[in-house]
């Protein structure tokens, strides 16, 4: 069973677990990367007309991606990662599942946050990853220790 990390981190917080996540599990890593690269202001929530807020408050907003290129076709499982924006996965993630066929991967989700947990994520997301199996997986809040998380993987993934 081939295994992927899949994850959009616009400050560094959801990369550094990623990385973790994937020793972890023997996965391979891919970053999801926003053709244009966010801001220190685009990343401002206070500001309504924030990229990022801006982005949140439009439903059908799919910001590009850099690497739209990268056959991930050859994965079973795929731990996909983000951080909680608006108390959901930013749309960017929806652009990443539009992106390619996942039909008959199964996704499990992963995010960090300063403050709420994957509420519906999985529900949210389906619809963008027709024929996958989307899961919610666990917020990885305080950088999880690669020991830690290699025993979450154990629990959810029969090798």
């Amino acid at each position: 069973m081939k295994k992927l990390v899949a994850y959009f981190s616009a400050t560094g917080v959801t990369a550094d677990v990623a990385k973790n996540l994937a020793e972890a599990a023997g996965a391979d890593l891919f970053e999801i990367k926003p053709a244009v690269p966010y801001t220190e202001a685009d990343l401002d929530w206070r500001d309504r007309t924030s990229r990022s807020s801006m982005e949140m408050r439009d439903l059908i907003s799919r910001p590009a991606i850099a690497d739209r290129e990268t056959d991930l076709s050859g994965y079973d499982t795929i731990f996909l990662g983000f951080p909680i924006w608006w108390y959901v996965a930013p749309t960017i993630i929806n652009t990443f599942l539009e992106s390619r066929d996942f039909s008959g991967k199964r996704i499990i989700l992963f995010a960090t946050s300063g403050s709420s947990g994957l509420g519906k994520c999985a529900e949210n997301l389906r619809e963008s990853a027709p024929g996958a199996e989307i899961t919610d997986g666990r917020m990885m809040n305080g950088s999880p220790s690669v020991s830690e998380l290699a025993e979450w993987v154990k629990s959810i993934i029969k090798n």
